[in-house]
């Protein structure tokens, strides 16, 4: 099969290749299909009046090999339930392969026992996914990759690096940019990305006041007369970016970007945006935006491409290392 999209020519055939989508990023879905070459395969998701979810497949998958799109946000509980029944239904159909593909890992954060009585959602969430039928999963970006030792099943593990890379070698002056962790737990990312940037890096302190209020406390590197761009993974009130994006202004930094993998931008957080420093944000499309964004320059990167060369590789068989950064 020829390249289509982009996709490159390692694609091969995609003979019993069918790719679903949930309800939560249906756009997403559509376009991965798209770049892989096939439709998107119907599948029929109903809300009864008592709210429970009714799934039915509406082709034979008989033999398939079967990706379901579904990323676990806005609604994570909501989001999971209706994959789980998606996986089933397709096992139940007699799929020869079912691989979930979770744009955005709903509970990634509640990864650790860090208090007494508490679960390990994101260990909880994996079991789920193999008890319901998943035979493997794709997923993008975790906030800690140890959430891969969960699973007992493959655990393909893709990242924004080579999508934003390119868009910022492509957009920014590179030789007067410094790469900056918002926080000392970020500070592996961001040194990744000033490798390959060829940059300075610096990290802001931060100490948590609440859920959505953050203090920078200090800053360490050099910014005075560069572009700083922030590095970090996921964002909704946006009180670590900017309370990193003042910090950095008040060292010295001519300018200051943020880049965010995972966006869950709710009004607050955009009129924290509007109120900073920061004069662009640049984000994946691995979660829908839930506020208009029309009047504050938010940059979207699709990673349609990124799965569906994932998706494509994986149902040939082929290697699917050189898509995602290890970290």
């Amino acid at each position: 099969m020829a390249a289509t999209n982009g996709i490159d020519s390692q694609a091969g055939a995609t003979k019993n290749l069918k790719i679903f989508a949930g309800s939560i990023n249906y756009s997403l879905a559509e376009q991965i299909a798209k770049d892989a070459g096939v439709s998107l395969s119907d599948v029929e998701i109903i809300r009864f009046p008592d709210n429970e979810t009714f799934v039915k497949i509406a082709d034979s998958i008989r033999g398939a090999d079967v990706f379901i799109v579904q990323s676990a946000c806005k609604q994570p509980n909501e989001a999971y339930m209706e994959l789980f029944l998606m996986i089933d239904a397709a096992r139940r159909a007699s799929a020869d392969r079912i691989t979930a593909v979770i744009p955005y890992y709903g509970y990634a954060r509640q990864d650790r026992k860090d208090q007494p009585r508490v679960p390990i959602s994101a260990a909880l969430v994996a079991k789920l996914l193999e008890a319901a039928g998943a035979n493997r999963v794709v997923t993008f970006h975790l906030h800690a990759a140890q959430i891969q030792g969960y699973f007992d099943i493959p655990v393909d593990h893709l990242e924004f690096s080579p999508v934003l890379l390119a868009y910022l070698r492509k957009t920014l002056d590179v030789s007067n940019l410094t790469v900056v962790s918002p926080d000392t737990g970020g500070v592996k990312a961001a040194n990744f990305y000033a490798k390959e940037l060829g940059t300075g890096i610096g990290f802001v302190a931060k100490e948590r006041c609440s859920g959505s209020e953050v203090k920078a406390l200090n800053f360490i590197g050099d910014v005075k007369g560069k572009d700083a761009i922030i590095i970090d993974d996921m964002t909704s009130t946006c009180g670590t970016l900017c309370a990193a994006a003042e910090t950095l202004m008040q060292h010295g930094a001519k300018s200051v970007r943020a880049a965010v993998t995972h966006a869950m931008l709710n009004e607050k957080g955009l009129a924290r945006l509007k109120q900073s420093p920061i004069k662009e944000l640049i984000v994946s499309d691995s979660v829908p935006m839930s506020c208009d964004i029309s009047d504050y320059p938010v940059t979207v990167l699709s990673v349609s491409e990124l799965f569906a060369k994932a998706i494509l590789r994986i149902h040939n068989n082929q290697s699917i290392n050189e898509l995602f950064h290890h970290s």
